[in-house]
């Protein structure tokens, strides 16, 4: 019996109008990194959220790796960075030989919890956390990362009275987030400089890539500057400073800007794979979405749900992750916090059960704006087997 096509998490959706910028480049053979549509990328950013400046760049990683070499995070420094979401947040950290110290999420937006940021700094600055049993030597963090998980905006007022109380920057992680808003304005506008991805799995994609945000022109003109090996203005190759291969290039722009074009559709069809979502599972008990607080408009770039086997008769998420697989469709499991991840085991966390819970009872369904109605069907066949 053949297999059906798979059903994948959250694949690319090209939308037709890329074709017209890619070609445009084969055309003019602006092939190579930089050129009208890097330039055109950015002022569609910048048009779309509301920022000042943008920088095209490889990959979101390498925006939050950008951002804290010009926030000067050297070996021995400490910076906040959200447990509750994918290592990319956290690698820039170790890149910098720096120290994480990793926050609790609270439970309303699943994102950096407000009282245990404020409980981080305060045991930074008093030196009682501990790298490998050695006290870390008191100190005032270089910086904070908190990220809006799955598209919801986390507290944003919350965590910059924090942050401003203790004049931290905050490096905002808005790599799932794109088309979000918080009190109606644009995630990716909040930090002293934001990060954006377009890795293929994102609400629109450039293949790989990802750009840093800022209202500072001279960081994003530093950033570019950092990002194209840091060559200085001289007529021979001549180097100051280290610099990195992390500019976007010219065909990868082209196809971001053909997708900035469906942007808007994008987030309205993800929107409404959410709620296809919701009536799925109205009647069952024991299975729970991650709602929007009040101000919050988020682009559900992957619909997560919360399962209590206490609730629905000893079915779990992992259970619903095996039954989808059986049938060539493909969820996953939340992300697992930065503190229990082997890597970062040793490093400072501040924080309760609240990353861990949702860790352990959280899946992510298929929420690719691709998906159709046959697709659903054969969502909920399983769905409504696995729960009789």
């Amino acid at each position: 019996m053949t297999q059906p096509s798979k059903i994948y998490l959250s694949s690319p959706h090209m939308s037709g109008a890329e074709e017209k910028y890619v070609q445009e480049t084969f055309t003019s053979n602006w092939i190579a990194p930089l050129g009208p549509n890097v330039d055109g990328f950015e002022k569609d950013l910048c048009d779309f959220t509301g920022a000042k400046y943008a920088a095209a760049l490889i990959s979101g990683t390498a925006a939050i790796h950008l951002a804290l070499i010009m926030l000067d995070v050297k070996p021995g420094d400490v910076v906040l960075c959200q447990s509750l979401t994918f290592s990319a947040s956290a690698n820039p950290i170790a890149y910098q030989g720096a120290t994480p110290v990793f926050v609790d999420s609270e439970p309303e937006t699943w994102n950096m919890c407000p009282e245990y940021l404020e409980k981080s700094i305060k045991a930074c600055l008093n030196g009682e956390l501990e790298v490998n049993g050695n006290k870390i030597n008191p100190q005032k963090p270089k910086a904070i990362i908190p990220v809006h998980l799955y598209g919801m905006p986390a507290k944003m007022d919350e965590i910059t009275a924090v942050a401003n109380k203790h004049d931290i920057p905050i490096v905002e992680d808005a790599a799932e987030s794109l088309g979000s808003t918080y009190k109606g304005r644009q995630t990716g506008t909040f930090g002293k400089m934001s990060v954006l991805s377009f890795n293929g799995n994102k609400i629109i994609t450039t293949s790989g890539g990802g750009a840093l945000l800022s209202d500072d022109e001279h960081l994003i003109k530093k950033a570019r500057f950092l990002a194209t090996q840091a060559r200085d203005p001289a007529p021979h190759y001549q180097h100051s400073h280290i610099g990195y291969n992390y500019r976007m290039s010219n065909i990868l722009a082209a196809i971001g800007r053909g997708q900035m074009e469906v942007l808007d559709k994008r987030v309205e069809k993800r929107r409404e794979n959410n709620q296809r979502y919701r009536e799925m599972f109205m009647d069952v008990e024991g299975v729970s979405f991650l709602n929007e607080p009040r101000g919050c408009f988020s682009n559900y770039w992957l619909t997560t749900i919360q399962v209590d086997p206490a609730k629905t008769g000893g079915v779990t998420c992992e259970s619903i992750r095996l039954a989808l697989e059986e049938k060539n469709i493909e969820s996953r499991p939340l992300w697992k916090p930065m503190h229990m991840q082997p890597v970062f085991a040793n490093y400072p966390y501040c924080g309760g059960d609240v990353s861990k819970e949702l860790f352990e009872k959280g899946l992510c369904l298929p929420s690719g704006s691709n998906l159709d109605d046959q697709d659903f069907e054969r969502i909920e066949k399983v769905i409504c087997k696995l729960f009789g």
